[in-house]
């Protein structure tokens, strides 16, 4: 069995890649049927997915778990996965699969629609949404004159117990590593430990920091800033009535980072019609309005705007980090743990 480095980021999590698969048929997709392998949850791709199903008639089998776990499970399998698409949380696990070779070249036509910096030097990847690290406040907590102008004052004592993170959430980790290339390995340990002994309160899941921090139960948290708005929906109102505000990070502070989540092709379906038809869709309009208006990510086409209330992509000002640079996920988990965060 193939070994490769994000298999300890798969055990870290604890999670399994035995997973079930979704829809009929097995892995490995005939014709008008493809193969997914989505890191991304059910809840937020399975309707994208039920529409595309609707407006072509191609069948798709997903198989559903962590990012993490889904490309360990296609870098053991290799050429001889059932495959046809890996959907991915975050750029860095989408650059891990394609730097042993296992994905094929998308057409221009469709890489193009997506900016530069949010797909693949070499076109085997693409970003599909773009989602903006943010800290989250809560108003009454904290005034906007004492919001800190970069992540890294989220060491300071005056931060002590008062900060949210979710270590084993591959945003938080996709984060990490983008410290890491931007400042380098030292400092981005040297955060780490500093949040460690500043006590950090740690959760689970982005959303569960978004929930105490609207309650006051953490004065802030670091998040992608959808959260926020899914936050909003669940409680029936408007966002701007939640005590939980954004702050967005600038001058190219890590805190800023924008991440993709994205999609690539393995090779022996690079040429199936389908499964070109598949990535056409999510990257057209149908399908980037479902991810704005229904999960409140950023599109990264022309022609379809942000949720109300969000800054355009264009104005953000994050790091200036390569997402083809973010593919080392292994050692940043191992970072993370040695800094008794995990």
């Amino acid at each position: 069995m193939r070994t490769f480095g994000l298999r300890s980021v798969a055990a870290v999590l604890s999670v399994g890649v035995a997973i079930g698969l979704v829809g009929c048929g097995a892995a490995g997709g005939g014709e008008n049927e493809i193969t997914v392998y989505s890191g991304r949850a059910k809840s937020l791709v399975q309707p994208v997915i039920d529409d595309f199903s609707k407006a072509t008639g191609i069948t798709v089998n997903v198989r559903y778990g962590q990012t993490a776990a889904m490309a360990s499970q296609l870098l053991e399998e290799g050429d001889k996965t059932g495959a046809d698409v890996f959907l991915a949380q975050d750029a860095g696990a989408l650059g891990a699969v394609s730097k042993e070779g296992l994905f094929g070249r998308l057409p221009t036509d469709l890489t193009d629609r997506v900016p530069e910096q949010y797909r693949a030097a070499d076109d085997t990847w693409v970003g599909v949404t773009g989602r903006a690290r943010v800290l989250v406040y809560n108003a009454d907590k904290v005034a906007e004159a004492d919001l800190p102008h970069s992540v890294y004052e989220l060491t300071d004592s005056k931060w002590k117990g008062r900060v949210g993170i979710a270590p084993t959430n591959g945003s938080f980790q996709a984060f990490v590593t983008a410290m890491r290339v931007a400042d380098g390995d030292d400092k981005a340990l040297s955060f780490l430990k500093g949040l460690k002994a500043n006590d950090v309160q740690l959760r689970e899941h982005n959303k569960s920091i978004v929930a105490d921090v609207d309650t006051g139960s953490l004065d802030v948290g670091l998040v992608n800033h959808y959260y926020l708005y899914e936050k909003a929906e669940e409680a029936g109102k408007p966002v701007e009535q939640l005590k939980a505000r954004l702050h967005f990070f600038s001058g190219g502070d890590p805190g800023g980072l924008v991440n993709v989540s994205g999609v690539g092709v393995t090779k022996q379906a690079a040429d199936d019609a389908d499964v070109r038809e598949f990535v056409d869709y999510l990257l057209g309009k149908a399908g980037q309005t479902h991810f704005t208006e229904t999960n409140f990510e950023y599109p990264l086409i022309e022609g379809v705007s942000p949720a109300k209330g969000l800054p355009p992509l264009s104005e953000l000002d994050p790091p200036a980090v390569n997402l083809n640079d973010l593919d080392s996920l292994d050692q940043t988990v191992q970072m993370i743990t040695n800094a008794g965060l995990a």
